[in-house]
């Protein structure tokens, strides 16, 4: 397919995120917000990440500028009607994206293919509900996306080939590394992340070791980029948790039981970095 508008909805951490990097590859981007506080806070998201792009010198000013100028915002699914691809990035709850997979269904183009950002949830499941099966499938980012080269695609049973012969080219388009993941909860990385992070605050809940030892002991020890605390933190509790719960709910295994710390914490409002304090406080940093 001949891919040249792009439509994302949510413009959130991820869903900047994508409208970014979509931007900068030469596609034309219209971005859905609920909002207008939340779209005018998702399109700052952008112009910001661009700016740090260019006093990096990843960017010219130039390049950021024109990036920022294939970009629109709306608060009307209705305003996809045009596009040749939907991105959904909205948060992780079934109920709330199938009720954007079936107005998106009934919006746009039958060829159109609609994309969902999903960590964890199922792509069969999301596909059900439209009169394109085949042309759903999942497109899952990693933050910071501008930054991380990974795009899982998640491949349900009734995506077709050439869905996801043209999601691997996007990727491409995109600068990213695709890579295909079975449509199971938590694809690939997730289900080898979350146990990971779980068994991380299990460590720290039950006062073994401090925060910092934690993630100093595994940036060093294993020369990951940063420690499972604050890699939690950039995540979002929030959404480690979701995933924990439906990784417990299909697996039905110890491993993937969020601790009650991760509980309390989420219920608190402490959600990492997007909140401003999570296991560790950003608030600080702006």
């Amino acid at each position: 397919m001949n891919i040249q508008t792009i439509g994302v909805v949510g413009c959130g951490l991820m869903g900047s995120g994508i409208v970014e990097v979509c931007a900068r590859a030469g596609f034309e981007v219209i971005v859905v917000e609920a909002d207008e506080e939340r779209l005018a806070a998702g399109l700052a998201r952008v112009q910001q990440s661009l700016q740090r792009a260019v006093s990096r010198g990843k960017l010219s000013a130039a390049e950021a500028e024109a990036a920022l100028s294939r970009v629109r915002g709306t608060t009307h699914l209705e305003d996809l009607r045009p596009v040749d691809l939907v991105i959904e990035a909205v948060t992780e709850d079934m109920a709330i994206k199938q009720r954007i997979f079936r107005e998106l269904d009934g919006i746009l183009r039958p060829e159109v293919i609609i994309a969902s950002n999903t960590s964890s949830l199922s792509i069969a499941a999301l596909a059900a509900v439209t009169k394109r099966p085949d042309k759903v499938l999942g497109m899952h980012f990693f933050n910071p996306v501008p930054v991380m080269a990974l795009l899982e695609l998640v491949r349900s049973i009734l995506t077709s080939e050439e869905t996801l012969a043209t999601a691997q080219a996007i990727g491409a388009r995109l600068g990213k590394t695709t890579v295909v993941a079975p449509d199971r909860p938590g694809f690939i990385v997730n289900r080898l992340l979350i146990p990971y992070i779980i068994d991380a605050i299990k460590l720290y809940e039950a006062g073994l070791a401090s925060k910092e030892d934690i993630d100093t002991a595994v940036k060093l020890g294993l020369a990951h980029p940063m420690g499972p605390l604050t890699l939690a933190d950039l995540v979002g509790l929030d959404t480690t948790l979701a995933v924990a719960d439906v990784l417990y709910e299909e697996y039905g295994e110890a491993r993937f039981k969020a601790p009650p710390l991760l509980r309390r914490m989420v219920a608190a409002g402490l959600l990492g970095r997007k909140s401003g304090r999570g296991f560790y406080d950003y608030r600080a940093q702006g």
